[in-house]
């Protein structure tokens, strides 16, 4: 087989070594029409054409060896310590001038003639030009090695060229940004005034805001007035540096100066945009933040103040900024995104997202005078925000006074007196406050308002926590008749009239709420159970088979199919129950806990188990029966860290719903108990339900 594919392999090949020397010939290939032509030129032509160098390797190698470098002369360094060591006195003139040879006041600057420091041979003369044509090179051939532009400026200071040595060191700095000696180096050379501005562009360059801190702190060691002339001079020096700026707000903001922190600011923004600067907001917010880790808090709300809308579009300003303050929340720049939230809403005044997000933050990150401050001007600015004084009226009452909180939604309900959230908050705080009297009386008047199903609702709870079965039952029916559909008013007749023990009425009351209802699976799974109470698991089984047909792939009646099947003892129908409804029904959390509680999960997957629980707690946090079991499974197999952050996790969550869960809330001992304390009581419901003879864990 190989020698008859050898010459189709071979043609192959041939084909593409033919393509390949097309699309690149070689150089002789490529002249090979040129050199055809030289056949024709004259013997003055082939002469006029130039010679080429010699660039051998050898020759290379000997250029290489004449080009090397050689140290500075030993003779020129003792000569420059000679001088620094004896050269020290000054001429009369220049005594009089204070060591320049152009006087101060009628020159005003720096030192410009340094002649008490004189090159006396010519020996010396031609070894500084021998150094400085090396470090030339040096510099050149090299330019981000630091000592060579250090020791290239230091021989123009020993030559007496001062403002070349500052150059030279100068570009150095640019060249080797990063390196320490370079910038002290230049500070070392720099006047005065200039090494101001010399530290204040290193400190830009440190990336740790201590080191930054310490180079700029060398700049401030003066006086108030004199550090403010010292920052004024390198605001002339360089207009363009925006630490400058900055630094000069801090300086106001330390020594209590607070009108002029914005001032400086605002007129930085104006000064660097005369001078053709671009300003980058993103950079500016990095600004803002560094101050508030530098404890000046006024010059950051200052920054942001002045820079965050800056290349911003008027419609996207409310997102944009929204985005920022919490980038800067999720750093910990909890200042800086108080200060975006500030401004947002001195623009959007009416947005109740940017008030109820600025609360959030206050709420976990700042007091709680902070945040009734905050929420006080949310209120006052949105009269008709119902959702800001809700938000009110529920932190000031987790805060414990409730007095207030009473103010709160009684001002709520002045300004929006047909909201109904604003009555039933009115009402759960006098009820879980035991003033039920108090709820009674609220709960008339928003019925007398033309109250919606939920007023009927609360009334009725109140009439059973109060114990009056006969107007329970009075509002109960009455609200029927408004609203036949709500099937929680027909729920509740049927759980009343079996608490009574009539169990007739029960039934009927539950017939007749699936005729208007039947789609509503806690009525299905009443009726289920009160039929197994009265007429044992055949009745029930045929409950819950009629509801399985009118609502299928619902995970809470083959539940209870399953549940129904183990309590009587008949494992091996409840496991083919489980595993027909696993198939079929596609949201499968509700049999994580039959799974779990009836001993479908051996130990040796306890992992796996918890970390359903998880997905569940994570997916459905407002079931409590998962929170219960999370919890339980952390009890057994966790520590203590691990039960204590599942409590908060479920505290935070406040569940409302859960078979058994509703059944330990609704209960009427129970309806002031905590979430904690209402997560316990799950937990001795499920060992119940795990070992019904056993005491109480």
């Amino acid at each position: 087989m190989d020698s008859r594919r050898k010459d189709r392999r071979e043609a192959r090949l041939k084909q593409e070594i033919e393509r390949y020397r097309a699309s690149n010939p070689k150089i002789t290939e490529q002249f090979s029409n040129l050199k055809r032509k030289l056949v024709d030129l004259s013997a003055q032509e082939w002469e006029s054409i130039p010679e080429i160098g010699d660039y051998s390797l050898r020759n290379k190698k000997k250029k290489k060896r004449f080009e090397s470098f050689v140290q500075v002369p030993d003779t020129l360094l003792e000569k420059a310590w000679q001088e620094q060591e004896h050269v020290t006195a000054l001429d009369p003139k220049n005594r009089a001038a204070g060591g320049a040879e152009t006087p101060w006041a009628q020159t005003p600057g720096y030192l410009t003639d340094l002649k008490s420091m004189k090159i006396t041979s010519d020996a010396e003369i031609s070894d500084i030009k021998k150094a400085r044509l090396l470090l030339k090179s040096v510099t050149k051939t090299n330019p981000k090695h630091p000592p060579g532009w250090i020791a290239a400026a230091r021989l123009e200071e020993v030559a007496g060229k001062l403002q070349i040595a500052r150059q030279l060191i100068q570009r150095g700095c640019e060249e080797c940004p990063t390196n320490e000696d370079v910038w002290l180096e230049a500070c070392r050379l720099a006047s005065p005034d200039e090494a101001k501005a010399v530290i204040a562009g290193a400190s830009k360059l440190e990336t740790s805001d201590l080191n930054k801190s310490r180079v700029l702190r060398k700049a401030r060691l003066e006086s108030y007035d004199q550090a403010k002339k010292v920052l004024s001079k390198a605001k002339e020096k360089l207009p363009k540096e925006p630490a400058i700026w900055i630094m000069a707000a801090k300086l106001e903001e330390a020594n209590g100066n607070t009108e002029s922190v914005n001032k400086v600011i605002k007129r930085s923004i104006k000064t660097l945009q005369r001078e053709g600067l671009g300003i980058d907001r993103e950079a500016w917010l990095k600004e803002a933040e560094a101050a508030e880790r530098a404890r000046s808090m006024m010059t950051c709300q200052a920054i942001v103040k002045n820079t965050i809308g800056i290349g911003v579009d008027d419609e996207d300003r409310k997102r944009t900024w929204v985005a920022d303050a919490e980038e800067c929340k999720k750093r910990g720049s909890i200042e800086t995104a108080r200060a975006i939230y500030a401004h947002a809403l001195s623009v959007f005044v009416s947005k109740k997202s940017i008030w109820l997000k600025a609360a959030q933050l206050e709420k976990s990150q700042g007091t709680k005078e902070s945040l009734y401050i905050l929420l006080s001007k949310a209120r006052t600015c949105n009269q008709h925000a119902e959702v800001l004084w809700l938000m009110s009226a529920k932190e000031t009452w987790l805060a414990g006074d409730v007095p207030a909180a009473r103010d709160i939604l009684q001002e709520a309900s002045a300004s929006l007196p047909d909201s109904e959230e604003i009555w039933l908050a009115a009402f759960k705080l006098e009820f879980e406050n035991n003033e039920p009297e108090r709820a009674r009386i609220l709960l008339s008047k928003a019925r007398g308002r033309g109250g919606t199903e939920r007023v009927w609702m609360k009334s009725a709870i109140v009439e059973r926590e109060l114990g009056n079965v006969d107007e329970e039952r009075k509002l109960l029916e009455e609200g029927l008749k408004l609203f036949p559909s709500f099937f929680k008013l027909w729920l509740m007749l049927g759980q009343m009239e079996d608490w009574l023990g009539h169990g007739a009425k029960a039934k009927e009351a539950y017939e007749n709420a699936l005729k208007h209802c039947p789609s509503c699976i806690p009525l299905w799974l009443s009726l289920a159970n009160l039929e197994e109470k009265i007429n044992g698991l055949s009745k029930l089984r045929a409950v819950l088979t009629m509801a399985r047909k009118k609502n299928p792939a619902t995970p809470e009646l083959w539940l209870a199919a399953v549940r129904a099947e183990l309590r009587h003892g008949n494992k091996k129908e409840a496991d083919a129950l489980l595993a027909k409804g696993i198939t079929g029904v596609p949201n499968k959390w509700c049999f994580v806990g039959c799974s779990y509680r009836d001993g479908a999960t051996s130990p040796t997957k306890v992992n796996r188990a918890r970390s359903w629980l998880n997905r569940a707690v994570t997916l459905a946090p407002d079931i409590g029966d998962f929170w219960a079991l999370y919890y339980k499974s952390k009890l057994q197999h966790g520590n203590a860290d691990a039960q204590k952050d599942v409590l908060q996790r479920c505290v935070a969550a406040e569940p409302k719903h859960g078979e058994r869960w509703q059944a330990i809330t609704k209960a009427v001992e129970n309806s002031h108990l905590s979430i904690e304390r209402l997560l316990k009581k799950a937990l001795v419901a499920l060992g119940q339900d795990e070992n019904p003879n056993s005491a109480d864990p």
